[in-house]
C-alpha cells in the first residue's frame, strides 16, 4: 500500500494541487454532532438513499419535498406501525416513486430506529458512537436489522449524515485493487476485514478522517 502523501500527490496530477484536492472532501460531523440529528432526519436520509439506488438522483431529488409530506416527516414511531390503509395511500401517492418494496423499508426501517432509541437513547447516538475501528460492523448491523442497507446504500446513508466512513463507489474499488488491499469488490467478510485493516492504517498514518482517504482514493484512479 502506498502512504497518502503519496495517494494525494496521484490525485493531485489529475486534479491541479494538493489544495483542489483539499476542497473536494467531504463533509463530517464530530460525534457530538451527529448525536444531535434527530431520529426523524435519520430515517429521510435512509429512506433517500434506498430510493436512490438503481434510480435517478436527480428524479429522487427533484420530489424530495413530495417525499417529506407524504411520510409526514418520517417520525419513526409513526412509521412503525404503517398500516395497510397507509400503504395503499402510499402506493396511489403521485408526490413519490411508487415502488411497494421501497415504500415498505420505511416501516421496517422505523422499527430499527425505534428500537435503536431504546437501546442508545436515540439512533444517532449509536451512529454516533460506533468506533471506526469497526466500521465494518456498523454496516453489518444495518444490513442485518435494516431494510435494503446493503451494498453501497447503507454507506451513502451514513455519508449522507455526516458518519465519518468509506463509500464503495466504482474508483474506490479500482485504488483499493490497484494497492493491493482487494482482488475485486470486497463483498466477503474477510474482504471487508482486508479494507478495514488497511483504512484503519490510512488513519494512523495519517490522522485523516476515513471519509477523506476514501475520496481520496477515488480521485487518486484519474479524472472523471
Amino acid at each position: 500500500m502506498q502512504t497518502i502523501d503519496t495517494l494525494i500527490d496521484m490525485a493531485a496530477s489529475f486534479r491541479g494541487s494538493r489544495a483542489d484536492i483539499d476542497a473536494l472532501m467531504p463533509q463530517i460531523k464530530t460525534p457530538d454532532a451527529l448525536q444531535a440529528v434527530p431520529d426523524d432526519r435519520i430515517l429521510a436520509a435512509m429512506t433517500r438513499a434506498i430510493f436512490q439506488a438503481g434510480f435517478s438522483w436527480k428524479v429522487i431529488d427533484n420530489k424530495w419535498d413530495g417525499f417529506e409530506e407524504a411520510f409526514e416527516g418520517f417520525v419513526p414511531v409513526r412509521w412503525k406501525f404503517m398500516s395497510d390503509d397507509d400503504l395503499d395511500s402510499l402506493l396511489k401517492d403521485t408526490r413519490i416513486v411508487r415502488n411497494g418494496q421501497k415504500i415498505i423499508t420505511v416501516r421496517d426501517n422505523a422499527i430499527l430506529l425505534c428500537d435503536l432509541e431504546d437501546a442508545y437513547g436515540s439512533a444517532a447516538t449509536c451512529i454516533a458512537n460506533w468506533p471506526m475501528t469497526d466500521f465494518i460492523g456498523l454496516l453489518d448491523m444495518l444490513k442485518k436489522r435494516g431494510s435494503r442497507l446493503g451494498g453501497t446504500s447503507a454507506q451513502y446513508f451514513l455519508r449522507s449524515i455526516g458518519k465519518d466512513g468509506w463509500v464503495f463507489s466504482r474508483d474506490v474499488t479500482k485504488a483499493l485493487i490497484r494497492e493491493g488491499v482487494i482482488d475485486k469488490n470486497p463483498t466477503s467478510k474477510s474482504a471487508l476485514r482486508k479494507v478495514q485493516t488497511a483504512f484503519d492504517t490510512w488513519h494512523q498514518e495519517s490522522g485523516r478522517p476515513y471519509a477523506h482517504i476514501s475520496r481520496i482514493l477515488a480521485l487518486s484512479v484519474g479524472p472523471l
